[in-house]
């Protein structure tokens, strides 16, 4: 395997690592904790992949998005889903010009860089089913015309995964589409005290105003080019293929992931291990990001399901069976 110091690649990694850190130091100004959610978020913001977060209220899964978007200088909307919100309230619709009698396209909030989507499945799938070209394509099509949207977009969309009343589920094309699905959990009472201490004597949040940006829209497109040039052994390529494979002939399974999760899988791992200095892949690059990679993409089987087992459990018992690379 390459020495990190023979390789090309080690003097834009360091580039890469010093914005990763700046990044880091801005959101860290608010939050406290979720330290694997922020590595995904940019390894998610690092591949121009869409990201699910899924957790309870109160959480910061909205604070830690903003803040992700602030410390970039980029355009940044927030799209608050609710069940009366029409596909043309996203996307945008058609107004009537008046001085020429013509009708003009008028663009929705989603034609952003980053593109906050606050509790998703609170929509209609009408609803839902709009963001379908815009996360593949990167463009939307109205009237027969094609609107292409700028360099970065992400989608970052949250979800409570407790209150189902007044929800919609997201269909499983729609879910194939987000790179990572995120599960946040409570803070431990060590982080609990630092939230505490942090607002003490900040209950309107300034601090948030402090952020700022510290990365551009070129150095992130720089960043972009660099990780697709991780190397990557055949070895683990075919490791990636065969826990792919595993989950759709798994007997705790009834669906399994398509191709479209072998090459998440590819482009996440690229992204951790540039995010760590190195310009190759690891078979722990792969393991670490297996879980968040298809914890939405498979469906356990409805024994299963009523057993309590959890996808990730699945998927840990996948990765720890197949044999690792050498």
């Amino acid at each position: 395997m390459e020495s990190l110091l023979d390789s090309p690649l080690q003097p834009e990694l360091n580039k890469l690592n010093e914005r990763i850190a700046r990044i880091k130091k801005e959101i860290g100004k608010a939050v406290v904790g979720q330290e694997q959610t922020i590595e995904l978020l940019l390894a998610g913001l690092l591949t121009g992949g869409h990201i699910l977060l899924e957790g309870v209220p109160g959480i910061a899964k909205t604070l830690t998005a903003k803040l992700v978007a602030k410390s970039i200088s980029v355009d940044f909307s927030r799209i608050q889903f609710t069940p009366d919100l029409m596909p043309t309230d996203v996307t945008g619709t058609s107004i009537y010009n008046t001085k020429n009698s013509e009708f003009t396209f008028n663009k929705g909030p989603v034609f952003s860089n980053i593109v906050l989507i606050d509790e998703i499945n609170r929509a209609p799938a009408k609803t839902q089913a709009s963001l379908f070209e815009v996360m593949e394509e990167k463009q939307i099509t109205y009237d027969g015309k094609t609107y292409p949207m700028s360099f970065p977009f992400l989608v970052i969309a949250t979800q409570n995964p407790i209150e189902q009343e007044g929800t919609y589920r997201l269909p499983e094309a729609q879910l194939d589409r987000f790179l990572f699905r995120i599960k946040l959990n409570y803070p431990n009472a060590e982080q609990e005290l630092d939230i505490l201490k942090k607002f003490k004597e900040d209950f309107s949040l300034k601090v948030i105003d402090t952020v700022t940006s510290v990365v551009s829209a070129t150095e992130l497109k720089e960043s972009l080019e660099l990780i697709e040039k991780i190397h990557i052994k055949d070895e683990i390529l075919n490791y990636i293929a065969n826990i792919v494979v595993s989950t759709r002939n798994n007997g705790d399974l009834s669906l399994g992931a398509s191709p479209r999760a072998s090459l998440a899988i590819l482009r996440a791992a690229k992204a951790i291990a540039g995010m760590s200095g190195r310009p190759f892949v690891t078979p722990d690059d792969v393991k670490a990001v297996a879980g968040p990679v298809l914890n939405h993409r498979i469906q356990l089987t409805a024994d299963r399901e009523m057993e309590g087992v959890e996808a990730e459990d699945v998927i840990k018992e996948i990765t720890e069976r197949i044999e690792v690379p050498r």
